[in-house]
């Protein structure tokens, strides 16, 4: 595939190899980043430098601060048949209140998955970690990324890009996003992706979800409930592109950042990314304000702030996100 044609890449200074250069692994073939990057707690994260954290404040002109990210009790009900959290709001005295969480879900809402969270079959999680997470895994935990998920977002509207004023583009049909659809997209905006970005993409996943009546909801957070939705390619070509970009993260506002349902043919872009090449995935963040705002100025870059909870071994973690314009 090569690289991609907005992006920003000199000489590769890095001297990370290309996607077709990785190693692979074992009988499975597929390329991964053990080995090739500095940590395996960071993954793509140590792609935001000091230097690229600095820099990407330049792409903050009024500072003005969009939430990036749902209440935590949204999707109502939650997804992929989890529970709803139960919150308790406890008087200690005639002075003092306090509030707990029970049955509380990290990746409910808007969230990232961390390394824990997909294994690549017999080879273990991002690393090679092979050990069950429930007997404590903390080396791999969320709490490795609590310095922040920091740098320069660069917000890609696909479902703008793909809106056809003749007809309703439906994110909850199932369609497959291709990295020509993400380049279409950037080409469109004028957009230029650098390497450490935090790629955002919206797919119109919130906006389609905010149309549903009651029922729909309930049908979707029914166990067992087939989800629907526009997103990302399982295959390949998407793990290609993204690693050639240099993503340090890649969020995005549906619930899987991939199609579903996926075809089992082209494989799971959750172990291409986050297990064999230590990227972050984010879902269910909410881009639909961004969107607004960075269309009326007509830039798609902005500083992109997240910090994850230190939870030590945790899987997951909410998002916690806001872009600063």
């Amino acid at each position: 595939m090569g690289h991609p044609e907005t992006v920003e890449r000199a000489s590769r200074p890095d001297g990370v190899p290309d996607y077709d250069e990785l190693p692979v692994l074992g009988k499975l073939g597929l390329p991964h980043s053990w080995g090739v990057l500095p940590d395996l707690n960071l993954g793509t994260l140590a792609w935001l430098t000091p230097d690229r954290v600095r820099d990407a404040f330049a792409s903050s002109l009024t500072g003005e601060r969009i939430s990036l990210v749902l209440p935590l009790a949204e999707p109502d009900p939650p997804l992929f048949g989890r529970q709803p959290f139960r919150h308790e709001l406890i008087e200690i005295d005639r002075n003092t209140w306090d509030d707990r969480l029970d049955g509380f879900y990290p990746q409910g809402s808007t969230q990232w998955d961390g390394f824990l969270h997909v294994r690549c079959r017999e080879y273990g999680f991002y690393g090679g970690r092979t050990e069950n997470p429930a007997a404590g895994l903390d080396a791999a935990g969320i709490q490795h990324w609590q310095q922040g998920i920091i740098g320069r977002g660069v917000l890609l509207d696909v479902a703008g890009y793909l809106a056809d004023p003749d007809e309703y583009q439906d994110a909850m049909s199932g369609r497959t996003i291709s990295p020509a659809d993400l380049e279409a997209t950037a080409q469109r905006q004028g957009t230029q992706l650098k390497p450490g970005d935090i790629l955002c993409l919206r797919f119109g996943w919130q906006h389609a979800y905010r149309q549903l009546g009651p029922a729909d909801r309930a049908a979707l957070g029914a166990p067992g409930a087939q989800l629907v939705f526009d997103g990302l390619s399982g295959g390949a070509d998407i793990a290609e592109y993204l690693w050639n970009c240099r993503a340090a993260a890649v969020a995005a506002d549906n619930p899987a950042v991939e199609v579903s349902p996926g075809d089992p043919a082209r494989g799971s872009l959750h172990r291409r990314v986050l297990s064999l090449l230590g990227m972050p995935l984010g879902e269910l963040f909410d881009f639909d304000e961004l969107a607004v705002a960075c269309h009326a100025r007509g830039r798609w870059d902005f500083v992109f702030v997240s910090v994850p909870i230190a939870l030590n071994g945790g899987i997951g973690s909410p998002g916690n996100a806001v872009a600063i314009m």
